[in-house]
């Protein structure tokens, strides 16, 4: 039983329901508590109408004057009430008495209305008032409102007395009420029974999430859920399809890191183990200190290959970027200064284009500086390396050629891959290359190699070009030697 109870407040469509039937419930109930009670209000006032009517009536008559003569129209009380009785209809639940010498001489009731001889108590009690009484009081035949009047004619006393039983008129509001309550209340049900169909339609969203929340693993972050509408379970829905996406990019960038520590690392752990197997076994002091010397460069390769690694894991991350605006002029300049001591080359700089944009300095300047590394790496001690930055239509362009052996078409494409090998032998990218596409996806922009001459390779970043506001900047509007106004 509690398992039932429970699994049922546990439903929210179920909850849902009945806390909007409750709610009906009681603002109807509140309603027809309203209503019956104005219906009882506008009763009392009919019964006091109609008790003041009939007792008018008679004291109209009982004042009234022959026209000639000018004498009472009725000699003593036995007349007045024989006259008056004559024509009078009672109202529904009405009783008229009339008493001479505290004698019930004539009586006109309704088919709801009750008999002075059944009323022993009532009736002493009106006989014994001397002036005009109003009120009401509950017998065993229920509620009795009444009018007292006594009337003297001719020196013959008498009572005037108008009695109202409304208890067939407040069944008759009662079961008005009754009927307006079943009404309700299959109105109530009705809408229960629409409003549980439509809830669930708009729950089918939250339905599928839970059910694919239960189902869906780490190794399994395909599905997604269907999203129909705009309302807001369909935006759950989507907001949940959302996250699922962060989360299965973040699932494919931790298995891709552990595939590639996995990978790299194998080969430098495998050289650093054999080695200091064999330090123990060796006496040479200078053969030591050059096993020594190759772990230690063995550990620093390790070490720049993990932070390698992190960098690309962390490019999945919305903080990767921390946008502002950058003059490109200016950042070339600086770049060149921090590219030309890695290596004794030929350093060139070609005046960069005089526009502003926005972009993360640090993270452009990484990749620029990874051109530069591997531009030290293929080339010779004689060799060229020019950089620079220019404005080509919608884009800017930043570059860095060297004189060395050059990238092979067929290799263009790869050498951003990370841990590929030109077919050539020429370049190998390692994690570097691959860095630098990051970085220039996350700028909305591509990494690419060209052949700058039959001697050397061209490596660019190509960004598309926008104002600090995001709109696209028109091409005649940049040109190199003009600069877009900073934010």
């Amino acid at each position: 039983m509690r398992t039932w109870f429970s699994r049922v407040l546990g439903n929210m469509r179920l909850r849902i329901l009945a806390t909007t039937a409750v709610l009906l419930a009681c603002f109807f109930a509140l309603s027809l508590l309203q209503q019956r009670g104005t219906l009882l209000e506008r009763l009392d006032d009919d019964i006091s109408t109609q008790l003041a009517g009939e007792t008018e009536e008679l004291l109209l008559l009982s004042d009234g004057r022959h026209p000639q003569s000018g004498l009472p129209l009725f000699e003593d009380v036995a007349s007045l009430f024989e006259f008056y009785f004559r024509g009078e209809v009672p109202d529904e639940g009405q009783t008229l008495m009339g008493f001479v010498d505290g004698q019930l001489v004539h009586e006109e009731l309704h088919v709801d209305a009750v008999s002075a001889t059944e009323l022993p108590e009532m009736t002493a009690f009106w006989l014994s008032q001397e002036v005009p009484v109003h009120g009401g009081r509950v017998t065993p035949h229920g509620e009795v409102r009444y009018a007292v009047h006594p009337i003297s004619v001719g020196g013959q006393e008498g009572h005037f007395v108008v009695a109202s039983f409304p208890r067939a008129e407040q069944a008759a509001i009662d079961a008005a009420i009754g009927r307006d309550a079943l009404f309700q209340l299959s109105i109530i049900a009705l809408a229960s029974a629409l409003g549980y169909g439509l809830a669930g339609r708009v729950l089918r969203p939250l339905r599928s999430l839970a059910e694919m929340a239960r189902t869906i693993s780490e190794t399994d972050l395909t599905r997604r859920i269907p999203v129909r509408g705009q309302d807001e379970a369909s935006q759950i829905a989507g907001a949940f399809n959302d996250m699922l996406g962060r989360i299965e990019r973040a699932f494919s960038a931790q298995r891709e890191f552990l595939d590639d520590v996995s990978h790299e690392l194998r080969a430098p752990l495998t050289v650093i183990r054999g080695h200091l197997e064999l330090l123990d076994l060796e006496d040479d002091p200078l053969e030591r200190a050059a096993t020594t010397a190759l772990l230690t460069d063995e550990i620093d390769r390790m070490n720049r290959m993990v932070e390698d690694l992190l960098t690309l894991a962390r490019a999945q991350h919305p903080d990767f970027l921390k946008v502002g605006d950058v003059d490109v002029a200016v950042w070339t300049e600086e770049v060149f200064r921090k590219a030309s001591v890695l290596c004794a080359r030929e350093w060139e700089l070609v005046p960069g284009a005089e526009v502003v944009i926005q972009a993360d300095a640090q993270r452009l300047t990484q990749a620029v500086m990874q051109f530069a590394v591997n531009a030290c790496q293929h080339s010779g001690a004689d060799a060229r390396v020019r950089l620079g930055s220019v404005v080509d239509g919608q884009d800017l362009v930043m570059w860095l050629e060297d004189d060395g052996r050059g990238v092979a078409a067929d290799d263009a494409e790869r050498v951003f891959e990370r841990f590929q090998r030109g077919a050539t032998e020429r370049r190998s990218s390692g994690l570097g290359l691959s860095i630098v596409a990051v970085i220039a996806r996350s700028h909305g922009g591509t990494a690419r190699v060209v052949p700058a001459h039959p001697r050397g390779a061209r490596f660019e970043i190509v960004l598309p070009l926008t104002a600090p506001d995001g709109s696209t900047v028109p091409a005649e509007e940049v040109r190199p030697g003009s600069r877009v106004p900073a934010a």
